[in-house]
């Protein structure tokens, strides 16, 4: 069949890309026709076989032509039901891609909190000691959600002298910046000694309010919570109050329930809460930018040749 005959293949780049990495995706994609545009036409849309980024669903739903989304997301979302069976739609992930960024992110919020830093900035003026501080080092940490995040993270503790302790989905072998691992049924065993708890899950009918009021008041008092999964991992108003009662030493979160968290809302004014807009991750560190153009590239390749994808959705499990 001549090279006229074949079916011509599109690839439609969503996301901002740099000159070195609109190159790295053009090799990927090479011989097929590459549209770079942020905000696409109905026309590059229509004609998209692949899409690398996060578009508005509604704008992917009725593609005829579309049979791969890479997201630049580590979490899937509701791009998850554009996957459903009998669709004839791939979803990709890049999780991998943002271990350094989130988990420096969290850190650095832990380290705020633990050394009051954000209260002594927020009283600019007053000369007063704001009382005991505290430190990483001998703290037990428990992380829920031990993936590409949740690793770099109990590695950052580890460093700093911590005791970690890991939840994940599966059981299997503990790594070595763990010193003991469970799964989500063991929660409850791990919580009541944990100096600090961070989450890192994604929103699956597992996780929704899995920090309800119970567990947050099941929390050793003066413990500290860390959310950069999703917000609705905690029941915000069950978090509201144990703050505004000292329950908990401080909450260091770059997602809430809801999102954008309004202006008014009281999780703003409770003490030793310390809250950034879900920019923990996206681009805005150059590493991060760089390993979701790998991930891309790897998996265009990978569609091409009709080989298995890194980081496809399941369906059923929603990630």
């Amino acid at each position: 069949m001549s090279a006229k005959m074949e079916r011509e293949r599109n690839l439609l780049v969503a996301m901002e890309v740099e000159p070195e990495h609109a190159a790295r995706l053009r090799e990927a994609a090479l011989g097929w026709t590459v549209d770079f545009a942020t905000a696409p036409t109905d026309e590059m849309l229509a004609r998209a076989e692949v899409v690398v980024g996060n578009l508005p669903v509604r704008r992917l739903t009725e593609l005829a032509a579309l049979r791969l989304i890479q997201l630049q997301s580590a979490g899937v979302g509701d791009y998850r039901a554009l996957c459903a069976p009998g669709r004839g739609v791939r979803v990709c992930t890049a999780s991998g891609a943002y271990g350094l960024a989130i988990s420096e992110h969290m850190f650095g919020l832990l380290l705020g909190l633990q050394k009051r830093l954000f209260a002594y900035r927020d009283r600019a003026g007053q000369w007063r000691d704001l009382g005991a501080v505290r430190s990483v080092s001998g703290a037990n940490v428990l992380i829920i959600g031990l993936g590409n995040i949740g690793g770099a993270f109990a590695r950052r503790c580890k460093a700093f002298g911590a005791r970690v302790v890991g939840i994940r989905r599966s059981a299997g072998p503990c790594p070595e910046e763990c010193d003991a691992v469970g799964m989500q049924a063991d929660i409850d065993r791990w919580l009541p000694e944990a100096d600090v708890v961070f989450l890192c899950v994604p929103e699956t009918r597992d996780t929704v309010r899995l920090f309800d009021r119970r567990r947050i008041f099941s929390m050793k008092p003066g413990a500290i919570l860390l959310n950069a999964g999703r917000g609705t991992a905690v029941e915000t108003d069950a978090l509201v109050d144990a703050l505004n009662a000292g329950r908990l030493f401080g909450a260091g979160l770059d997602v809430t329930d809801p999102e954008p968290l309004p202006a008014d809302h009281p999780l703003w004014a409770c003490p030793n809460a310390c809250i950034t807009p879900h920019v923990s991750g996206g681009l805005h560190l150059r590493q991060t930018h760089d390993a979701i153009v790998r991930i891309a590239c790897a998996n265009i390749r990978a569609y091409a040749a009709g080989k298995p994808l890194t980081n496809e959705v399941d369906y059923e499990r929603g990630y």
